[in-house]
């Protein structure tokens, strides 16, 4: 199944359109995508596997290769180093995002196939699906959910499925 995301703020599925929130830069073709310019990447990503905070919640019910977050888990978005769009463990000596983090946007984390075989500098680390803020502020790029909406379509993926960012609306 291919999962879709579209500019308009819209998440298409099997089940009822879901609003999501997209990246504050908006979104952009994959290869015009750079390191903190806060725009989705147009594409279609894999789901690859889902990360979640075990003191927050169970982990979510899914097919998909499901781990728990650690206090000391990061993900590297330093361009000039080995690690750029890889998991590290904290503390790190280059630029990183923690995973735990107190706003709770990441205790669901679906991490996409973005830019990640092989990583290319400068071309956007740690493009996820999460968990939305309550207003739906934009992103830094990543594509955002509600807990709820969240859930349900982690329990409708399977290994395989993907994830569409898309520019536009489809048009019917």
């Amino acid at each position: 199944m291919i999962f879709r995301a579209d500019s308009a703020g819209r998440f298409n599925w099997t089940g009822p359109a879901l609003t999501c929130a997209i990246g504050r830069g908006g979104m952009r073709p994959a290869a015009e995508k750079r390191e903190g310019d806060g725009a989705s990447p147009i594409g279609i990503w894999p789901l690859r596997y889902v990360l979640y905070r075990p003191d927050r919640g169970p982990a979510p019910r899914t097919d998909l290769q499901v781990r728990p977050i650690g206090l000391n888990d990061g993900w590297c978005d330093d361009p000039g180093h080995p690690s750029y769009n890889q998991p590290v463990q904290r503390p790190f000596p280059a630029s990183h995002e923690a995973l735990w983090r107190e706003d709770g946007v990441y205790d669901l984390v679906v991490v996409l196939g973005h830019n990640d075989d092989p990583p290319i500098a400068p071309l956007g680390s740690a493009i996820f699906l999460h968990l939305a803020r309550p207003d739906y502020a934009p992103t830094e790029g990543c594509i955002a959910l509600s807990r709820p909406d969240l859930e349900a379509v982690l329990a409708a993926a399977k290994p395989g499925d993907a994830l569409e960012i898309a520019a536009a609306p489809p048009t019917d």
